[in-house]
């Protein structure tokens, strides 16, 4: 079985490129610390290179950037190829299947980022900027602007 989950901040903002048959891939790497200390007493950090594909490539890119925490699920994957010298390279990657955004940089430092920073986080839609609409396709958050009525007395028991 091939199966990792790691959670780290990117250590640049994403990447992303588009291959001969136009589908996108973005590519990016995450600073994972270890659980502990070095004989200098120092945390040290791991730096995992990231690879994801399509939609979830394009989304990667517009709301990630350097020191996004997010959650990684996919599978290690190792490739070669030729340098430019001749030399056979070997490359580890992650290929992510789910990428969870789970906070910024920021947020990190301060939990009221809205507040004193007007920077936009990976959760922010445009709301302050943008009217409300029913496009899905660019917002799946979108505010419709109707609201859905539950009772408990339309239940059958």
């Amino acid at each position: 079985m091939n199966k990792v989950f790691l959670i780290g901040r990117l250590t640049r903002d994403p990447e992303l490129r588009y291959t001969g048959s136009n589908t996108p891939v973005a590519t990016f790497s995450i600073a994972i610390n270890r659980n502990f200390t070095n004989s200098a007493g120092e945390r040290e950090a791991d730096f995992i290179n990231i690879v994801v594909w399509r939609k979830q490539a394009e989304n990667v890119k517009n709301y990630l950037q350097q020191g996004s925490q997010v959650a990684i699920d996919g599978r290690i994957q190792t490739r070669n190829y030729e340098d430019k010298e001749g030399q056979k390279r070997y490359v580890t990657e992650v290929v992510a299947d789910n990428v969870e955004f789970l906070g910024s940089k920021n947020s990190a430092n301060n939990s009221n980022t809205k507040a004193n920073n007007d920077e936009p986080t990976p959760y922010d839609f445009g709301e302050k900027d943008e009217p409300k609409g029913t496009d899905v396709e660019s917002n799946p958050f979108a505010d419709f602007g109707s609201s859905i009525e539950i009772s408990d007395d339309e239940l059958p028991f």
